[in-house]
């Protein structure tokens, strides 16, 4: 991180502080000890003339620290997406956090993006001051140490879900980086989850966090047989598909951590091998990134218009499979929440692959958009026969093909306003509806849905004009406007 004294002894001041606005905002290396830490490391305070200030961990790896057993990096929360000054930088380090733990190499995630590997590392380079490769060695390295950590997992399970081809070169990478084997961790780490039918790891976050109205926000829309919320858990199954290309299925539970500012996610030992695809669609849908004082710094005005109309730390719901964000928007035009949610329902049953197992009452998994496509000419009987009309069965069709052809990518950090625009291009699909996809499954932060009937009820005392004038004061984050407008009613 390129900084100016000044700069350097404000970063200082803020390490000192220990003050959690900046946990995962920079990182600390301690020349005396050879290791880095989180700005919220309560291990001695080291001297200002013994530390250099970091954007990543990455950068602080690269570097040749080793991470903190206290405060434990790979823990820290991720940044929000309007830190990034590039946009493809943020989408690749976001991408390579989801795909850690598979093989795919620079030239192939870059032409994902639409850019060629050399582009792609000027601007990775420029924006967080390490190369693509080296960031997803360290988030496979991260991703381990916590596994060894927080989990008894034999330790070729360790290297396998952390995307290491070879349990030797996983020794390897581990001695080089952190100058001790993988075991040697293991026995200086504290607890382990027990059991081998299930995985615990932690999830960090910026606090404050508003969990109950957010487990509210989900328990009214949860999918019957696919996801069951109260105030203290969320329980859904999944699917994902592996390097091989096989489809993997099974569950996840997440909770609070008491007294920690963190979340505990429990996945079932069948997700292993997609864990950083688990984890990373844990984040978004539980808004891992957001950064509550930023936001506040803007949206703290929505209390002139009412006292407690924006709370810090409410977050913006995101979605766990984009599909199925979709296909829920849909059925929900028009319709009450708890009608959206019994079509939902029964959608599911009728097309959803059955677990065979019930996970506290979570027995179906939501159908793929492939299983969708299989129907072909009788899905809008198969759809009508279970009240849903025949231009939302259109529709659902028209974008279970678009997800097939990978035409439309919805995928958190993808262009808002380019994947709008296709989406309103398909019928069934208003404003409404794609700007709704938009905060919700691409992490939009600034999605507003001005025609909404809750948005204009909590403004009914402002004007057409009015609203459109407020909105562009709560710019970029008026899909947490948008919320704390719900949730006030």
């Amino acid at each position: 991180m390129n900084t100016t004294d000044e700069q350097r002894r404000g970063l200082y001041a803020a390490f000192k502080s220990k003050d959690t606005r900046f946990d995962g905002r920079f990182f600390v290396g301690v020349s005396s000890t050879g290791i880095y830490c989180r700005p919220v490391c309560r291990a001695k305070m080291p001297k200002y003339e013994n530390c250099t200030f970091y954007k990543t961990a990455a950068e602080a790896e690269q570097a040749d620290y080793r991470p903190c057993l206290i405060c434990r990096p790979e823990l820290a929360p991720g940044r929000s997406i309007t830190d990034a000054t590039t946009a493809l930088a943020h989408r690749a380090a976001r991408y390579i956090e989801e795909n850690c733990g598979s093989g795919m190499d620079l030239e192939n995630l870059a032409g994902r993006l639409g850019y060629t590997g050399r582009h792609l590392r000027r601007v990775f380079q420029t924006e967080y001051h390490v190369s693509p490769i080296g960031y997803r060695q360290t988030c496979r390295l991260l991703l381990a140490k916590n596994l060894l950590t927080d989990t008894d997992l034999p330790i070729i399970r360790v290297a396998t879900a952390a995307g290491f081809g070879s349990l030797r070169r996983f020794n390897d990478a581990f001695k080089t980086h952190y100058r001790l084997s993988p075991s040697a961790l293991r026995k200086q780490a504290s607890g382990g989850s027990k059991g081998q039918d299930a995985t615990t790891l932690t999830l960090g976050y910026h606090p404050p966090y508003r969990w109950r109205e957010l487990c509210g926000f989900l328990a009214g829309r949860a999918i019957p047989g696919v996801e069951k919320v109260d105030a203290d858990e969320y329980l859904r199954t999944v699917q994902h598909t592996n390097t091989k290309g096989e489809q993997i299925y099974g569950w996840v539970r997440v909770r609070q951590t008491p007294g920690k500012t963190s979340l505990q996610v429990t996945i079932s030992s069948s997700l292993l091998s997609v864990l950083s695809q688990v984890l990373a669609r844990v984040r978004h849908l539980f808004d891992l990134y957001s950064e509550p004082f930023t936001i506040a710094d803007t949206l703290q005005s929505m209390n002139d218009i009412k006292p407690g109309l924006f709370v810090p730390g409410i977050r913006v719901p995101g979605c766990y499979d984009p599909f199925e964000m979709v296909v829920r928007t849909v059925l929900g035009q028009q319709i009450t929440v708890k009608a959206a949610t019994t079509l939902t329902g029964r959608f599911v049953q009728t097309f959803g692959l059955s677990t065979q197992q019930s996970f506290g009452g979570c027995d179906r998994v939501f159908p793929s958009p492939e299983r969708i496509i299989e129907e072909g000419d009788l899905l809008t009987d198969r759809l009508g026969a279970i009240g849903i009309i025949a231009s939302r069965s259109k529709a659902i069709y028209l974008l279970a093909q678009s997800f097939a052809q990978g035409s439309i990518d919805l995928s958190p950090g993808a262009n808002p306003q380019k994947e709008i625009k296709k989406l309103m291009a398909l019928p069934g699909i208003g404003k409404w509806s794609a700007q709704y996809i938009a905060m919700r499954s691409m992490g939009w932060p600034d999605a507003f849905l001005d025609t909404d009937y809750g948005v204009k009820k909590a403004l009914a005392a402002f004007s057409k004009e009015d609203i459109a004038q407020l909105s562009d004061s709560w710019r970029p984050w008026r899909s947490y406007a948008v919320i704390s407008l719900w949730n006030s009613l």
